[in-house]
């Protein structure tokens, strides 16, 4: 079952910066021998093609519009890795089966991938880019930390991941209400400033 906490972590954290999962969880099993964690995640070819990935998605991940861009394209790219290594991780294990931990891994990965995405829409509503900024290492910071705990305590990680999932779940929707009511307002404003100032009634009297 460690296993399984162990996929459902690194499925919630893929969602959001897959590279960084992938390179932490090969770090640790490289110079940390942990047992859950596939020793393929530690090939040095592994590691040197998440780490180039990683900085690329640091860089990009900062700049407004870029990241909703880049995170379209990462809609094919986050819920397979988070699958991919929710199968590799139940293929070390003998009470998990890999379709199981396919499952779990990539379908939690995609559920964070979608509260990454919205909210950062959401977000780039913002004019100023220290709000996307703020968010973005807010989410890197995330990530590390629920990997890392997840390597030694992956039952307590799971939790965290999973509060973490609904939490944004709720920001998202609440967001997004937020900005449809801006919307609705701005397109109100609009509508006004077209039809310019109403003309007085002959009936309303002086």
């Amino acid at each position: 079952m460690e296993s399984l906490a162990l996929a459902f972590s690194s499925g919630w954290a893929s969602g959001i910066n897959s590279y960084l999962v992938v390179l932490v969880l090969g770090l640790a099993d490289r110079y940390g021998s942990v047992e859950e964690i596939p020793d393929v995640l530690g090939r040095w070819e592994v590691l040197a093609v998440a780490a180039l990935l990683y900085a690329f998605e640091f860089v990009a991940d900062k700049i407004p519009y870029v990241d909703s861009a880049w995170d379209v394209v990462s809609t094919a790219i986050r819920p397979v890795v988070g699958g991919v290594v929710g199968v590799l991780i139940a293929g070390d294990s003998s009470s998990l089966n890999e379709i199981t931990g396919g499952l779990v891994g990539g379908s939690t990965a995609l559920a964070s991938h979608s509260v990454k995405t919205g909210t950062r829409m959401a977000v780039n509503t913002v004019p100023e880019p220290f709000t996307n900024i703020g968010v973005s290492l807010g989410e890197d910071v995330a990530v590390l930390a629920v990997i890392l705990f997840a390597v030694q305590h992956p039952y307590v990680a799971a939790s965290i991941a999973l509060v973490l999932l609904v939490l944004g779940l709720v920001t998202l929707w609440l967001a997004w209400r937020i900005v449809r009511r801006g919307w609705r307002r701005l397109r109100a404003w609009r509508e006004r400033r077209r039809r310019g100032p109403a003309e007085p009634s002959i009936l309303s009297g002086p």
